[in-house]
């Protein structure tokens, strides 16, 4: 099915966007304040920042869905403005507010996509029946989707995503509603897709997942770039961050309002197990450690440098 690219070296390319939301009741909103990127084909590129940072203005602009108020934006070479038909032809979009077609069922509503996508019928009944294996959609083939829960409306709109060869694909929390394994099959049929060559953006508040995928992360807040980098880059911008995880046959009393006077950028206490992140130097965690050995006798302790979540909480924190 794939490789998909279309001799473009840079799938996507923002520069200085802006979006300012107007409106009459109230004072206006700027979602995107300069935001500049470049994505290359073929790799999975991570959006990251809180809500309301200005990830899901970035998504509707590249998809066409919304202009933005400056700047210029293009995806595999065509202008997101000018050539909005090209750039449809060429993606395939799962938004948080994507609908389905509520009153088909899950087969008619692949089947209605497929022919959206201009996939002649002899081609799209193979890649209908493994999407709905692949999702685990097999009972609720014949189902309407309006008598469906939330998650498995998601699953059918991610299927989608799936059964077409468009090179550049938008993912915006696509594992909402699925369970531990098909997120981690889904995952891997991201990563296999990335290889034969399609371009992947997602956003995602699992920050394991984007760790695991992407190739590439930008960390946005308040519509502005905070960090950019792969995982590497991104962890040094957190030198001095240390993860001490600790399993005690008992929490001392105290320790967890003495852990949170040191301002932790994490802090995770459940049964005898302390997890907590902070950025002191090398010395100080090492006290601490030794500290809490003396009350409580330890199980098992473990010391590591930051992770992207604590990467994620230090720079989105700092911007506030």
């Amino acid at each position: 099915m794939y490789p998909m690219t279309i001799g473009t070296a840079t799938a996507i390319v923002a520069e200085n966007l802006v979006k300012v939301y107007r409106e009459r009741s109230s004072a206006p909103v700027r979602a995107l304040d300069g935001m500049s990127l470049e994505v290359k084909s073929g790799e999975v590129f991570g959006l990251l920042g809180r809500n309301g940072a200005g990830k899901t203005t970035l998504l509707r602009i590249l998809t066409t869905l919304v202009e933005p108020t400056s700047g210029l934006v293009s995806v595999l070479g065509f202008n997101v403005q000018k050539e909005p038909y090209q750039v449809r032809k060429n993606i395939c979009a799962v938004l948080q507010e994507n609908a389905v077609e509520l009153y088909l069922s899950v087969a008619d509503n692949l089947a209605t996509y497929a022919r959206f996508h201009g996939i002649p019928r002899e081609k799209a009944r193979p890649r209908i029946e493994a999407a709905i294996r692949q999702f685990g959609l097999e009972e609720y083939r014949t189902q309407k989707v309006i008598d469906m829960s939330g998650g498995t409306k998601r699953r059918i709109q991610v299927a989608k995503a799936f059964m077409v060869d468009t090179p550049v694909l938008f993912l915006d929390e696509f594992s909402t509603g699925m369970d531990p394994i098909l997120r981690r099959e889904v995952m891997a049929a991201l990563r296999e897709q990335a290889k034969r060559g399609r371009t992947i953006v997602l956003t995602t508040h699992i920050l394991s997942e984007a760790e695991e995928l992407c190739d590439d992360i930008l960390i946005v807040n308040r519509g502005r770039q905070v960090a950019r980098g792969d995982l590497h880059a991104l962890k040094l911008l957190s030198d001095g961050v240390y993860e001490v995880s600790m399993t005690l046959d008992r929490v001392p009393d105290g320790l967890e309002a003495e852990l949170r006077a040191r301002r932790p950028l994490r802090l995770r206490v459940n049964g005898g197990t302390v997890e907590v992140a902070l950025k002191e130097d090398e010395a100080r965690v090492l006290a601490l450690v030794a500290d809490i050995s003396r009350r409580a006798q330890v199980l098992r302790v473990e010391i590591r440098g930051a992770d992207l979540e604590d990467v994620f909480v230090e720079l989105t924190k700092e911007k506030q």
